[in-house]
């Protein structure tokens, strides 16, 4: 089992930025990806983001290219999400995932691992 602990949401003004952090523990080795997705209210999840843990690969949902970064610390093993220039649109619940077999990248049942969420709200 993996277990993912998330932490960095909170209240910004449009046009702020703010860091996510995700803690893997556990059977880490088993991880292939890790990923975040988001969750409006009323909306369906979405992919956000992800990167593959072997390769270093990095991959993004066109809306959020160019504002959101991706990177990882391998030692921990902790992946982040710094995004800049936040948009009212980006206000959602945003988890982070892990993958052992990652095939599709963008559909949340790729990944078999789940945080708990936290909320980021941007303001306009």
């Amino acid at each position: 089992q993996v277990q993912l602990v998330e932490s960095g949401g909170g209240l910004v003004q449009a046009g702020g930025s703010l860091r996510l952090s995700c803690a893997a523990s556990g059977r880490t080795f088993s991880i292939d990806s890790m990923g975040w997705f988001r969750q409006a209210p009323g909306k369906e999840r979405e992919f956000v983001s992800a990167i593959r843990w072997s390769v270093d690969s990095r991959y993004y949902r066109a809306s959020v290219k160019g504002r959101f970064t991706i990177s990882r610390d391998n030692a921990k093993p902790t992946v982040y999400l710094q995004m800049n220039n936040l948009e009212p649109e980006d206000t959602a619940v945003y988890y982070c995932a892990a993958s052992v077999n990652l095939r599709t990248i963008v559909a949340a049942s790729d990944y078999n691992y789940w945080g708990q969420g936290t909320q980021v709200t941007v303001s306009s």
